[in-house]
């Protein structure tokens, strides 16, 4: 009896484990096959559900402060939601002054192209001030703009060169980015609610795939997005007050909100170059040309020094991340991934810097231990 048992169980065994293989295929491939479906459902939310990640990393310990206080302990919902609505605000009041200001000069624009219509463009006062060419400028000028004939037939050349078509699809887009940026509040609401225990499953996932290193990985990817946020904060505070000044000195009107939204810019690598740029043309316009290219060299080595320099300093020196690839990181992800490339970038890097240290240090281990 003990002979057949030693003879007929193992080769139960084996038949049961070979009868499992085809059913253990058939989970990974219906996984695999779930897993697809679900990103092509969600493809185009990714990148608002990103978006909502990496805002909630950087204003999270915000939000536990919120829950700290007396008045919010324990009312995680009114906590969500308050937080949420105030990054709302603080987002969304800067763009739609200036959605506002842009409509308004719109308007005004508006009339004086009726105007111009009837009596034509006149030419600006400095033109004829410039050295050598102000005569034949002011002589092109009144040709080109300076009756109402000409103004009409530029009236029609932009009428039919498509402008008016793309202020439409310019509506269209903006729109479509209001409605981009309420679903990502919607998403960051039910991140703050749950923020715990996805941080936890996060956690423990990397735990199980790829031991205690997974969970350093996951939180040197945090400590990345929140470093790259708070030195774009930092950035864009800088730079809007220094430009702001500038713009006082310059002469310009209203420094302190062309300073508001030079820093909100500012935050992007480059991009307030937009600002000072128009700010520059507009002295330009105005007959003030040395107040313009002082303005415009000033925010040009103010971009490139904070861009080039701070911004990777800050961001690297977080997640003791070399410069060099802090720099790539920032520029290579902005290539990519656009302006969410800005924090995944860093974030890639950053990851990608801690598994090549742990494997110089295995490799160091190896060889003292040989």
């Amino acid at each position: 009896m003990l002979k057949f048992c030693s003879h007929t169980q193992p080769n139960t065994l084996t038949q049961h484990i070979m009868s499992h293989i085809p059913e253990a295929k058939a989970r990974i491939v219906g996984l695999i096959i779930l897993l697809l479906l679900g990103g092509w459902v969600l493809l185009a939310y990714l990148p608002l559900i990103a978006w909502a990640v990496v805002l909630a990393i950087a204003t999270w310990p915000v939000y536990e402060r919120m829950l700290v206080r007396k008045e919010l302990h324990g009312k995680v919902t009114f906590a969500s939601i308050l937080l949420t609505l105030m990054i709302g605000t603080i987002i969304l009041t800067p763009l739609g002054y200036g959605l506002h200001r842009l409509l308004h000069e719109a308007q005004s624009l508006g009339q004086v192209l009726e105007a111009a219509q009837k009596v034509g463009i006149p030419p600006p006062e400095w033109l004829g001030k410039l050295p050598y060419i102000g005569t034949w400028l002011i002589q092109s000028w009144q040709e080109a703009l300076g009756n109402a004939e000409a103004a009409k037939t530029l009236m029609h050349w932009l009428g039919n060169s498509g402008v008016l078509s793309y202020t439409k699809d310019l509506a269209g887009q903006l729109l479509s980015r209001f409605i981009s940026f309420l679903m990502i509040l919607l998403v960051l609401l039910f991140v703050y609610q749950h923020g715990n225990s996805i941080s936890q499953q996060v956690l423990a996932s990397s735990r199980k795939l790829f031991g205690e290193v997974g969970v350093r990985y996951a939180l040197h990817a945090t400590a990345a997005v929140r470093a790259t946020v708070n030195g774009m904060l930092l950035i864009g505070l800088g730079k809007g007050l220094l430009l702001g000044a500038g713009y006082a000195l310059a002469g310009t009107g209203h420094p302190a909100i062309l300073g508001t939204f030079t820093g909100i810019f500012a935050m992007i690598p480059f991009a307030a170059k937009l600002i000072f740029g128009a700010c520059s043309l507009v002295l330009i316009a105005e007959g003030h040309i040395v107040e313009a290219v002082a303005l415009f060299t000033y925010g040009m080595v103010l971009t490139l020094i904070a861009d080039n320099y701070i911004r990777p300093i800050l961001i690297g020196g977080a997640v003791k991340l070399p410069f060099i690839w802090t720099l790539l990181g920032i520029f290579g992800g902005m290539e990519a991934f656009g302006l969410l490339g800005l924090f995944l970038g860093p974030t890639i890097m950053a990851v990608l810097m801690s598994i090549w240290r742990d494997w110089l240090s295995d490799v160091n281990t190896i060889n003292e231990t040989s």
